[in-house]
């Protein structure tokens, strides 16, 4: 399937899927090695530290700090990694609804990281930008 790159079709096409279980972002040294007992849904270097989104229970279990508690929304849409503006129109709309977002972009789609106790706002709004195209 050819990745897509018109932004109307991907707003259109998005189909929001909410994820189960509430996700944590954590740091480690950039040196340590990740805990035996989670298992990262990403993880990503920087200068500070590798950050690792895991499963709140995960983070708890191996002790770990955490921050920003998340419900991940997949957008389904096989979107284009240059796509223009698709994550620029939805994390804004997502704003106007008061609804802070981690976007998360990877092979074959985009990915969102909404406060848990907002998920179902987000859902919300993503399928009625995905209905007004």
């Amino acid at each position: 399937m050819t990745a897509e790159r018109d932004l109307t079709s991907l707003l259109r096409h998005m189909k929001p899927e909410l994820r189960p279980g509430t996700f944590v972002f954590c740091t480690i040294p950039t040196n340590a090695s990740i805990p035996s007992e989670v298992n990262p849904l990403a993880t990503f270097r920087e200068q500070e530290g590798t950050t690792l989104v895991i499963l709140r229970e995960e983070a708890e279990a191996a002790g770990l700090r955490y921050a920003f508690a998340s419900r991940l929304i997949t957008l389904t849409v096989h979107s284009a990694l240059d796509a223009l503006g698709f994550l620029a129109e939805v994390t804004a709309r997502l704003a106007e609804a008061g609804i802070s977002v981690n976007a998360v972009s990877a092979f074959h789609h985009d990915h969102l990281f909404v406060p848990a106790d907002g998920a179902d706002e987000a859902m919300a709004v993503l399928r009625a930008i995905s209905a007004a195209k």
